[in-house]
């Protein structure tokens, strides 16, 4: 009897397991896209000349968020990269810029800067870097713990902060581009010294090859005419040719320039998703017992479109041969992973507007309000009103920190030089939008919805005392060639949100949906816990 029970316990169990095995199925491999400054219509503005294989895939057999967009300000790459990952808003997860203002060191600081790493993989400060300014986690770091460090995480991309910020806390490898040597590098933050791997993959010189060659139209000149002149006024000699049209030679660059020129071309994507396939292989992604991950930033297009401008030939170019190489990466994964074996989603972490000059010159209202005349305007008014302009400890790009121990030393009242520079910008500069004090942020708290981008951008302890926002199309400092981004108007925050393979339906939603669910969504489908500080919420049903 006691053998029967003993049998029948362990059938028990074994039928348990299988049943829960089978209930908790998961991909192999999660892939997260990330393709810098991609705007939504990028999607569609070249469509007609996608591959059948590449972003047309994604956007027809995947589910395609056609109202997706950011809810805080800035729209940088830093909050961009880190609100995907940890599925919240810089108010929570502390990357509230690119670059920002600390208190404590009163200096500005560089959003992934750590003086306390070494440089992996070269003799200079470029590997300097960590996610210490990252306050929470991500999806990356909430798969790590779920499975006890058994799934692997490698991130890469030609940005350090595009490679540092998805990858989280725990990644097993984090890669990002130096563009004094053209290698791949890493921060003693994850590793002692590069893998062989990877050293091999430098080894290669693959920025060397294409240096050597030009920059061709990928097709014919015909089809890039939806777009400004090849010879546009909104564009600059980059490559020192003596014109701005194609084809680019980087022949009349100097030699310590070329590494960094290379990362203004779209060659540099073919570079990092050769490494996506090296770190597949050599890393063994999907074949491990759990879901690993694998996170890619493309930069290069954010890189071309500040330089040419959103309408240029150069970012047209750009596009379609990313196209090729993302259809590329697909068959590889099909084949190395297995079609219905990886989830994979692609995003971006900010839009553009389109060149202030195209559109001055078109009569569609722009302008500009100098961070210069901001802060001279502030001085003089300080100086009149307090007797010092020191009340002002540091200003940059709409935010204003107060000095607290000068205006305590002083016996200034806080509170009311908080409303009374409010009033005087209000009154002074019809530029300015919104305005948002410290004791009025103070009392609410981040959510998921768009209903105060000020607030969800705004941390409580590192950012500043008031906060302000221009009109739509106005900038901080005019461009009459390129273009930006930071705001919280339609073309910085309008951003694809496609997720594809792994039990991914074939849908489109126009539903609003924000950056901040992408996370929430992973963790759900993955059935793991959600990031530590995430408010988005699952949108695969």
């Amino acid at each position: 009897m006691k053998r029967f029970l003993t049998f029948t316990f362990t059938l028990v169990l074994i039928l348990t397991a299988y049943s829960y095995s089978k209930e908790l199925d998961k991909p192999k491999l999660v892939i997260g896209i990330v393709v810098d400054q991609m705007r939504f219509i990028d999607l569609y503005r070249y469509y007609d000349l996608y591959s059948e294989n590449g972003i047309k895939k994604l956007i027809n057999e995947g589910s395609n968020f056609t109202n997706a967009h950011y809810n805080y300000i800035p729209t940088n790459t830093g909050p961009g990269h880190a609100s995907i990952y940890t599925g919240t808003t810089p108010y929570y997860h502390g990357i509230i810029n690119n670059d920002f203002y600390d208190r404590a060191l009163k200096k500005t600081i560089y959003c992934v800067a750590d003086p306390d790493v070494q440089s992996i993989g070269s003799d200079d400060n470029e590997g300097k870097k960590s996610p210490k300014n990252l306050l929470v986690t991500t999806i990356t770091d909430a798969l790590k713990l779920f499975t006890n460090k058994k799934s692997k995480v490698i991130s890469i991309s030609i940005k350090d902060r595009g490679a540092i910020l998805p990858g989280g806390h725990l990644a097993d490898g984090v890669f990002w581009y130096n563009s004094k040597t053209g290698n791949f590098i890493s921060s003693s933050y994850y590793m002692k010294d590069l893998p062989d791997w990877v050293k091999n993959f430098n080894n290669q010189k693959l920025a060397d090859k294409y240096l050597s060659g030009e920059w061709n139209l990928l097709t014919d000149k015909k089809f890039y005419e939806i777009n400004s002149p090849d010879e546009s006024p909104y564009e600059p000699d980059f490559f020192r040719e003596g014109k701005k049209s194609f084809p680019h030679s980087f022949k009349n660059l100097r030699l310590e320039e070329k590494y960094e020129a290379f990362t203004f071309t779209p060659f540099i994507h073919d570079v990092l998703i050769e490494l996506a396939k090296s770190a597949i292989k050599n890393e063994r992604l999907g074949k491990n017992s759990v879901p690993d991950f694998l996170a890619i930033s493309f930069s290069s297009t954010d890189l071309i479109g500040h330089t040419w401008g959103n309408v240029s030939f150069e970012l047209m170019d750009t596009y379609l041969r990313l196209d090729k190489k993302l259809a590329d990466l697909l068959e590889f994964l099909d084949n190395e992973i297995g079609k219905n074996n990886y989830l994979l989603f692609l995003t971006s972490d900010h839009g553009a507007i389109e060149t202030p000059g195209y559109l001055k010159e078109n009569r569609i209202p722009t302008g500009e309000l100098h961070n210069s005349k901001i802060i001279d305007s502030l001085k003089a008014f300080t100086n009149r009103t307090y007797g010092t302009d020191k009340v002002i400890e540091s200003y940059s790009y709409g935010s204003i920190y107060l000095n607290r121990k000068i205006i305590e030393q002083r016996n200034l009242d806080y509170y009311k030089i908080e409303r009374e520079i409010s009033r005087y910008l209000r009154d002074v500069f019809p530029e300015i939008q919104t305005i948002a004090t410290r004791s009025e942020l103070e009392k609410s708290i981040s959510s998921r919805m768009s209903e105060n981008f000020i607030l969800n951008g705004w941390h409580p302890s590192k950012s500043a005392d008031i906060v302000f926002n221009l009109r739509p199309n106005y900038l901080f400092k005019f461009l009459e060639k390129g273009t930006t981004h930071g705001t919280s108007y339609t073309y910085d925050t309008h951003i694809p949100i496609i997720f594809y393979g792994w039990k991914i339906p074939k849908q489109e939603v126009n539903e609003k949906v924000y950056i901040i669910d992408i996370a929430p969504t992973i963790s759900n489908l993955l059935k793991i816990a959600m990031p530590n500080a995430c408010i988005g919420i699952p949108l695969i049903k």
